[in-house]
C-alpha cells in the first residue's frame, strides 16, 4: 500500500533564500508524526507546502493523489487540513460561526462535527455566542483547531497548538489530542514543544534550517533531554 502522505525532495525558495533544502518523508495512515524545530526551521512553511499555499519544487502525494497541480480547496475536499499557528479566525464572527464556516465543505455532517468539537473543547460549547476576539489566546487556539476538525479531516496539520499557552492549557490540549490520535485521525504536528510530540507521536523529526538532522521514535526517551540541549539551549527542558 502507498503511503497516506509522501513528500520527495521538497524544496522551497523564499527569493533567493532556500528556506526547505530537499526533505523527504512518509507516514502512513492513522499515524502521529512530529517535526520539532526552533522559529525559523521551516515547519510551518512545510505545512503550507502540502497545502499549496505556497511555491515549492518536488514531490508531495496524498493518498496516491498528487497535489502539485491542486487549489488550497480541492486539497481541503481531499481531507487534508491545515490548523494554522496565526489562528485566522473571523474576529467579529461568534465561535458558532467561525466553526461552521469551518465545515462550509462538509454541510452534511455538520452537526455531528460540531458535536464532537463541543464535546472535545466543552469551553468552546460555553463561548458559543460569543464573539471570537473576546475569547482568551488559549481559547482562541482551541477555537482554531476546533474549526479544522469541523471538516472532518483524514489528515490534521497542527501548526505550533500550544504557541503561547499557559501551562494548564498546553495540559488541556495535550489530552484533546491524545483522543483525536484515539480516533484514529492522522495527524501531522509542528512544535516546539519536545514535551508534547514525544507524548503522542509515532515518528519525530528533527527540523533545523530547512533540513531533517535527525529522527527519532517515542521510545528513545533516553535521547530527549539531549535533543533539548542541541536544538533548545536557551530555554532547557520544557514541560507543561
Amino acid at each position: 500500500m502507498a503511503p497516506l502522505l509522501k513528500v520527495e525532495g521538497l524544496e522551497v525558495f523564499y527569493g533567493k533564500a532556500k528556506v526547505i533544502n530537499g526533505i523527504s518523508f512518509e507516514f502512513d495512515k492513522g499515524e502521529f508524526v512530529s517535526f520539532i524545530g526552533a522559529n525559523g526551521a521551516g515547519k510551518s512553511t512545510i505545512l503550507d507546502s502540502i497545502s499549496n499555499l505556497t511555491n515549492w519544487h518536488g514531490k508531495i502525494a496524498f493518498d496516491d493523489i498528487d497535489l502539485s497541480s491542486l487549489s488550497p480547496s480541492e486539497i481541503v475536499r481531499l481531507g487534508v487540513i491545515q490548523s494554522p499557528e496565526r489562528r485566522n479566525l473571523f474576529p467579529f464572527m461568534t465561535v458558532k460561526g467561525n466553526l461552521l464556516m469551518g465545515g462550509y465543505l462538509f454541510r452534511s455532517t455538520v452537526k455531528e462535527n460540531l458535536e464532537f468539537v463541543f464535546d472535545l473543547f466543552p469551553v468552546l460549547k460555553e463561548r458559543e455566542r460569543q464573539k471570537a476576539r473576546t475569547l482568551s489566546g488559549g481559547e482562541q487556539r482551541m477555537l482554531t483547531v476546533g474549526r479544522s476538525l469541523m471538516s472532518k479531516p483524514r489528515l490534521l496539520m497542527l501548526d505550533e497548538p500550544t504557541l503561547g499557552l499557559a501551562p494548564k492549557l498546553v495540559v488541556d490540549l495535550s489530552k484533546a489530542i491524545g483522543r483525536l490520535k484515539e480516533q484514529g485521525i492522522t495527524i501531522l504536528l509542528m512544535e516546539q514543544s519536545v514535551n508534547l510530540a514525544f507524548e503522542h507521536s509515532n515518528k519525530i523529526h528533527i527540523l533545523e534550517i530547512g533540513e531533517i538532522v535527525r529522527s527519532v521514535s517515542p521510545q528513545q526517551l533516553e535521547v530527549k533531554d539531549s535533543i533539548v540541549e542541541a536544538y533548545f539551549p536557551r530555554k532547557g527542558p520544557l514541560k507543561y
